[in-house]
């Protein structure tokens, strides 16, 4: 064998062992175990900051992790390799069993063997007072009603033989299952190349409302299919919402009522949502993801300009305790130039309390609900770093400015105000504590593959029933003519062995007994009738 046939055949044998079934099970195990860095670390897809967060803490483990693509999971050149190589392997398992099976479809059920005894059913039905055709085409009609394909071949010396076969569904329900497998895998993929998702936190009160651009989220991730001038724009107000909880604290009910508008299409509507009722929009859902409260904090500063700032504050505990931040990066600045303070900005860390408990910690919620509502304050004095162009989160106090000694704290303790209350820091400004909003976290997603998804997974349900439930088997009948009628014999063979072939057999040639009036034959010992016996004995599992 030259050169070229060496690699021909090499090349043939790796394709042979990339399409078999083993190979495709081991690479759907491998797909499995690369999707579980994308579960257990953050993705820079998704949470960024959470990712950064993780660099700081873990510095030398998070750069072998970013080496190998683990905060980029599903993105990365190895999850890819194998995805594209299980789509190959499965294409290369299924189309040459379609063929075949499409060919076994439009192929007539075999003739019978030459002897039954050798089968591992089979059974004298009888003897019959009528010509061999005649009996032949009763058979036939009988296993027609029994939904087997059939079909008669003439013998020589006037025989005539039944072939019957059941159960070609098992493969056609195979087919289906690994097709719809692939379904999945083109609907993930498609979803992934046009999908788009995006967070954020939406403050009741029309001045908080946002658009569906890429800078308006908290965290995002978009297609590589898709650009921002993609999206389709639509704007979302928080109008009211509501909750209601159990004297435990378990809540029982969420309602949102939220105002969108379609700038685009001159569309605009109200919609209620709730945990599992998204608003369903063109191109893209929005669901509820959770709630919350936010702090309306007016800060008066040393010109006597009041500034009001209104800040989600996020929940640490099933009973809404919320912690989060307020910053006035605007305050004491410039009166002339307007020129931002180097030294005397302001900001606020902070612990919401919907119910300040009558003992224990004030820094713990008794209740979910704002039944007794309570705002413990810190105060910070100095420069926020806001105009460094380092990205930071608006949920806390800016930590690297703290930790440079930018940003003092203050030396007054915590300060617990109510509704209503004013604190007066040590340089005469103040802060009053107005009330709260609430605030809900919403999801807005778009998702092209999840109707071929949804389809590819009723598919695969559909084809595991008869996959799993399904058998191959055949029967045969033989009609041998005699001088006073014609006797009849029968031969069953399961092509996958299966407890329950021997009664379907034994079903059969009773039914075949009865349809042609045969009368079984005794033996000459005075045994019982040889169909009987032979079932009896002949048919093994």
């Amino acid at each position: 064998m030259n050169r070229r046939g060496r690699v021909a055949a090499s090349l043939r044998r790796l394709w042979r062992q990339l399409t078999s079934m083993r190979t495709a099970l081991v690479l759907l195990l491998l797909l499995a175990v690369a999707a579980v860095p994308g579960s257990v670390l953050p993705q820079r897809s998704l949470a960024p900051e959470q990712v950064e967060a993780y660099r700081r803490d873990k510095p030398a483990l998070a750069e072998w992790f970013d080496r190998f693509g683990l905060f980029d999971a599903y993105a990365s050149p190895w999850f890819a390799a194998i995805y594209l190589l299980l789509f190959t392997s499965l294409i290369g398992c299924v189309l040459p069993r379609l063929g075949e099976h499409a060919r076994a479809l439009r192929r007539k059920p075999p003739a019978a063997p030459r002897n039954f005894r050798r089968l591992p059913a089979h059974a004298e039905v009888g003897d019959a007072p009528a010509e061999a055709r005649p009996v032949g085409e009763r058979l036939q009609q009988l296993m027609r009603s029994r939904r087997y394909r059939v079909v008669a071949y003439s013998e020589d010396g006037g025989h005539v033989t039944v072939a019957a076969e059941k159960g070609h569904l098992k493969e056609t329900g195979n087919l289906l299952f690994h097709a719809a497998l692939l379904a999945v895998l083109a609907g993930v993929a498609f979803g992934y190349g046009w999908g788009w998702s995006g967070n954020r936190i939406l403050v009741a009160g029309p001045d908080t409302g946002f658009c569906t651009g890429l800078q308006q989220f908290d965290e995002y991730a978009l297609g590589p299919r898709l650009g921002a001038e993609d999206l389709p724009g639509y704007c979302l107000q928080l109008e009211r919402f509501d909750a209601d909880f159990l004297d435990t604290g378990q809540p029982t009910t969420f309602q949102a009522d939220v105002t969108w508008t379609a700038p685009r299409a001159a569309r605009t509507g109200r919609q209620r949502l709730e945990v599992n009722t998204p608003l369903r929009l063109d191109g893209a859902n929005v669901y509820l993801l959770g709630h919350g409260y936010a702090p309306i904090l007016r800060y008066t500063d040393r010109q006597g300009r009041a500034q009001t700032s209104v800040s989600a504050f996020l929940p640490v505990d099933g009973m809404l305790t919320s912690e989060g931040a307020a910053l006035f990066p605007d305050a004491n600045a410039d009166g002339t130039s307007g020129a931002r303070s180097t030294d005397a900005q302001v900001a606020f860390s902070g612990v919401y309390v919907p119910t300040v408990p009558t003992s224990g910690p004030l820094a713990l919620s008794a209740h979910p609900a704002e039944r007794a509502p309570g705002l413990l304050l810190t105060a910070y004095r100095g420069d926020l770093g806001l105009d460094n162009g380092v990205p930071q989160s608006v949920y806390q106090i800016p930590r690297r400015a703290v930790d440079d000694g930018r940003l003092i704290q203050l030396p007054e303790a915590n300060t617990l105000l109510r509704p209503g209350e004013r604190w007066i820091l040590d340089d005469g400004t103040s802060v009053e504590f107005l009330g709260t909003r609430r605030w809900i976290s919403i999801t807005v997603r778009h998702d092209p593959g999840e109707p071929v998804v949804l389809a590819a997974v009723i598919g695969i349900m559909t084809g595991l029933v008869p996959m799993l439930g399904v058998r191959r088997r055949r029967i045969w009948f033989r009609v041998l003519p005699t001088s006073s009628g014609c006797t009849i014999t029968a031969g069953g063979l399961p092509r996958v062995d299966y407890p329950g072939f021997a009664a379907e057999f034994a079903a059969a040639v009773a039914a075949a007994r009865g349809a042609v009036g045969a009368v079984a034959s005794v033996r000459a010992t005075g045994g019982p009738p040889a169909g009987t016996a032979s079932v009896a004995d002949g048919v093994r599992s």
